[in-house]
């Protein structure tokens, strides 16, 4: 069912490649989302992906209590990306970014970083995280990473009683930047990661191939690449009793949460676990908090995942709610 407010898409007159954005709500306020980067083997599979992610959105802003609304933008890869065209890209982006008025602002996302919010920047003024000797506050991953660790004390408290979780095997998906914070911050546990990228394996933690990460028996899985990675048949063969990760869009449905639920595992909601990144931004750059009052604010969601978690336990009706079996 259409439930976005807009769904646009152009050819960028600069670079020929596919730019899109979908704006999913500004009930609360300006719509706020990351622009992704990324090639698809259709352009219908991007819009289905813009479409889900700014929904994600609304629901993260939602959840953490920040009063914006949900938007993604995309940017389609087609063909080589050098420098030059990638420059001419983003420059067409900033074309659309500005015909939506200030209602969506843009942020970094998978395959963009805080570089190519500088580019958006000359023709825009709506983009977050420019780098830091420009004025932003440069890179999410760090305020990210930290969320995912705030969420994860609280489902593990939760799960286990306990939100130790020295000796415990966590399996991490995906060790891109957020995903090797998030094993570098779980001091003590059995780690093992896993990426497509091989160049990233090393002899600190575990490592096993991607397709294999979804079968390891662990106390804690971390989905922390791609989104749609929880599916009916993917959920059948997990045995872990913990599921926590800011990888977007982690369910290839919403009725996988109640699959889950069915097999007893815990699942934070990746809208609420990855918040930390756009919980920080906003807190710098839009309300002027220094960096610390920015992380305090980021940890709070530690406090809203255990809310949610015994909202869920005093629920005895068993119904199933939008974000999934934590009972928002």
């Amino acid at each position: 069912m259409w439930e976005h407010e807009r769904l646009v898409v152009r050819t960028g007159r600069r670079s020929g490649m596919t730019t899109m954005v979908a704006l999913h709500s500004t009930e609360a306020g300006p719509a706020v989302g990351g622009c992704r980067m990324k090639a698809y083997a259709q352009i219908g599979d991007a819009v289905t992906d813009v479409l889900r992610l700014s929904k994600a959105m609304t629901l993260k802003c939602e959840a953490a209590g920040i009063p914006h609304g949900g938007a993604k933008s995309v940017i389609v890869v087609d063909g080589e990306l050098t420098p030059e065209r990638r420059r001419a890209v983003l420059l067409d982006h900033a074309d659309l970014i500005n015909e939506f008025g200030g209602a969506y602002r843009a942020g970094p996302d998978v395959g963009t970083g805080p570089a190519d919010m500088l580019v958006l920047r000359e023709l825009t003024p709506h983009a977050y995280c420019l780098p830091e000797e420009h004025g932003g506050t440069g890179s999410s991953s760090g305020p990210t990473a930290r969320g995912v660790l705030a969420a994860l004390k609280a489902a593990a408290r939760h799960t286990f009683g306990t939100s130790d979780l020295t000796g415990r095997k966590v399996v991490i998906s995906g060790f891109g930047s957020v995903g090797e914070l998030i094993a570098r911050g779980l001091e003590g546990a059995d780690i093992t990661v896993s990426d497509v990228d091989e160049s990233r394996r090393t002899d600190e933690f575990g490592w096993v191939h991607p397709d294999e990460a979804y079968e390891l028996k662990a106390d804690v899985l971390v989905p922390a690449a791609v989104g749609g990675v929880l599916g009916p048949e993917t959920v059948a063969r997990l045995d872990v009793r913990l599921v926590v990760g800011p990888a977007n869009n982690q369910l290839t449905d919403d009725g996988v949460a109640a699959l889950l639920e069915e097999r007893g595992i815990v699942w934070v909601p990746d809208h609420v676990a990855s918040a930390g990144g756009v919980i920080y931004t906003l807190a710098r750059e839009d309300d002027g908090a220094d960096h610390e009052t920015a992380l305090k604010r980021v940890d709070g969601i530690e406090a809203t995942v255990e809310r949610l978690l015994l909202a869920r336990q005093r629920d005895d009706s068993g119904t199933s709610s939008p974000v999934g079996n934590m009972g928002i």
